[in-house]
């Protein structure tokens, strides 16, 4: 087993008892970079389901869990793994378009483009876009950079939708050698810091969230009996 070592920062003890050897200054200020962009990000839905919990008098360690539990869903915390497996079956910058036309066509959703709150560029986009390309240039990474590229090229020529933040930060991971299926385990790493801020915040002056809905079904129904059902 690898301790972590007092001299060190959390980004470079974690590199070196990942890896078993200590990364380069780069790579180490960039799992950093990561880590404190994806720290927190408002009422998201995991540290939503945080707050919720945490709300029932329940404790931090179910709030905590609750918001893994929400971080791993393909529309959340997921996401960047969806985008970084999307750059290896693409494989290539010139089958970027018929790529991304098909999944269209498809109606199925391109990972790592479009944000419930962002209608415009998502601003931690284009940084870890610098990122990214920084990290790949004049290295066997630097293809698959390309193939984001052309992706994002590619889409926008069909819609008006913009990278997120999961799109270019997978990629920055990826350099980073961590293995793609660890990706959603890292966004929670880094998240947990901003889910144990709320959680804190809620309970300074705790109300249980209850949300209140309208039914808006069909009214006057006739009862079918159970035997009658298909």
């Amino acid at each position: 087993m690898i301790h972590p070592k007092k001299v060190l920062s959390m980004a470079e003890n974690f590199m070196v008892m990942l890896h078993g050897k200590a990364s380069s200054a780069q790579h180490a200020r960039a799992l950093d970079q990561y880590l404190i962009m994806l720290a927190d990000h408002g009422l998201n839905a995991s540290t939503f389901a945080a707050r919720v919990t945490v709300a029932t008098q329940s404790d931090i360690y179910s709030a905590v869990t609750s918001a893994i539990g929400t971080l791993k869903g393909d529309l959340h915390g997921s996401a960047n793994q969806r985008a970084m497996e999307m750059f290896i079956q693409v494989g290539e910058p010139g089958k970027a378009g018929a790529y991304v036309k098909k999944l269209f066509s498809e109606k199925k959703k391109v990972m790592g483009f479009g944000h419930r709150i962002y209608k415009k560029e998502d601003p931690r986009a284009p940084q870890f876009r610098q990122i990214a390309e920084s990290l790949c240039r004049g290295t066997k990474n630097e293809k698959w950079f390309r193939v984001a590229e052309a992706i994002e090229k590619a889409v926008q020529e069909e819609k008006p939708i913009l990278p997120n933040v999961d799109f270019y930060s997978s990629l920055v991971l990826y350099v980073l050698g961590i293995p793609v299926d660890f990706f959603t385990t890292i966004f929670a790493m880094s998240r947990v810091a901003g889910w144990t801020a709320h959680v804190i915040e809620q309970l300074d002056n705790n109300r249980l969230i209850r949300p209140e809905a309208s039914y808006i079904g069909p009214v006057n129904q006739s009862y079918l009996p159970i035997e009658q059902r298909t």
